[in-house]
């Protein structure tokens, strides 16, 4: 008798979490601010934790310096708001290297209502070679009132 063990395929949501680099290892962050018990290492691992918060209010940058230059061709980005109203703006820019122009990739306003939408996903397919910095500015509350960024989620792949 001839026998064969065969794969089974595995459900949707385990080959979509396939493929995102290991930021913690890859990378070097630079960061603005953060509380000491939501730190942007939160943000990295795919909804484990409560993910990041600024530390003080308003514009907050992070930065990933990688190791090696990276093929990006997914970014996937997730904040929430559940306690009050606010516009935030974030700009997501790329650069080859420390003295290279960082060129833009999306600039993004949303309004976050504790009442409809408190939670805003972005997952963006692009086409990226050689990256050797990839930043995120958020502006928490782009009306100027003292709000604290933070962000749930930040997956690359």
């Amino acid at each position: 008798m001839l026998k064969r063990v065969i794969q089974r395929e595995e459900p949707a949501a385990a080959v979509s979490e396939a493929g995102w680099l290991d930021l913690e290892s890859q990378a070097t962050v630079e960061i603005t601010s953060e509380e000491s018990n939501r730190p942007i290492e939160f943000a990295f691992r795919g909804g484990e934790e409560v993910g990041w918060r600024a530390g003080a209010p308003g514009a907050q940058v992070i930065r990933l310096v990688f190791h090696r230059p990276q093929r990006i061709s997914r970014i996937r980005l997730r904040f929430s708001e559940k306690s009050g109203e606010r516009t935030q703006e974030f700009v997501l820019r790329w650069a080859a290297g420390q003295s290279q122009p960082f060129q833009e990739i999306v600039r993004q306003q949303w309004n976050f209502s504790p009442q409809g939408s408190h939670t805003e996903l972005e997952d963006y397919h692009v086409d990226l070679d050689a990256v050797g910095i990839l930043e995120l500015s958020v502006n928490p509350d782009i009306a100027g009132r003292k709000a604290f960024a933070s962000l749930e989620e930040l997956r690359v792949g």
